[in-house]
């Protein structure tokens, strides 16, 4: 009887190894495929709507400001350019007149968009050397009729979107494509905090009518032409702007550098 149970026992773990050893391998691949695609996001906060309500002489004078009315911030997985346009509902150059307090022989309702003025807190480090303006961190003037409208608002002749030519303003990054001098690299304002990032912008916002309302410091495009009310840009002669209520928009726009 005690040698039976021996024997049982031997049988039991050869047929044991016997079956581990007769096991197969099965295998089988997954391929993974990385598509990495360009991204570009800007954030932006910011009123609905900014207002500049002109209801005493003194802001006539003086204008007013609207200090870190929009801020933007930047990622980008490619080299960026960032910049502002005016817009309008009207599809040109011009403001889009809401309401009028009533016309006169002098008075003109085509106010250009230019009239609004940009500040921004950061200079543009990416601005294409050479180019007398490159951006709007300049501090505001009283007049800028000797500074060639350092910080008046760009806008396309036709009041479309197309990104501004060499000579014009961008807030980051330049027309071009060296790739030195005139582009951001890549980055997010999420690893470069703080008020000199190049990834984080403050914009401050002033209009200033003077008396008459005039807009001495609205300038063309290409910041070398005045575009004030008494340069006869409506009509030929002496005007001033129509009271009333204009509405405008401020388009910024992030694209790879182009």
């Amino acid at each position: 009887m005690r040698n039976f149970s021996k024997l049982l026992s031997t049988v039991v773990l050869i047929g044991f190894a016997t079956t581990a050893s007769a096991q197969l391998v099965d295998e089988k691949d997954v391929t993974i495929t990385l598509d990495m695609q360009p991204v570009l996001e800007l954030e932006m906060t910011t009123p609905n709507q900014i207002e500049f309500v002109f209801d005493e002489i003194g802001e006539y004078q003086a204008g007013i400001t609207q200090y870190g009315a929009t801020i933007l911030k930047v990622s980008a997985t490619v080299n960026w350019d960032l910049y502002a346009v005016g817009r309008s509902d009207t599809g040109n150059r011009f403001w889009s007149q809401q309401v009028s307090y009533g016309a006169t022989s002098n008075s003109v309702a085509d106010l250009p968009l230019s009239l609004l003025e940009l500040r921004q807190s950061q200079q543009n480090n990416g601005g294409t050397a050479g180019t007398s303006i490159v951006d709007y961190s300049s501090a505001f003037a009283t007049n800028q009729s000797g500074a060639s409208g350092n910080n008046s608002l760009f806008v396309n002749d036709d009041g479309s979107g197309t990104p501004p030519a060499l000579d014009n303003k961008y807030i980051a990054g330049h027309a071009g494509t060296t790739g030195i001098g005139d582009t951001m690299s890549a980055g997010t304002y999420l690893n470069n905090s703080g008020t000199t990032s190049d990834f984080y912008y403050v914009m401050d916002y002033r209009i200033m009518p003077k008396l008459p309302a005039t807009f001495p410091n609205a300038f063309e495009a290409d910041s070398t032409t005045s575009e004030s009310l008494t340069s006869g840009i409506a009509a030929t002669g002496f005007e001033y702007a129509e009271g009333g209520v204009y509405t405008m928009y401020v388009q910024y726009i992030l694209l790879e550098d182009q």
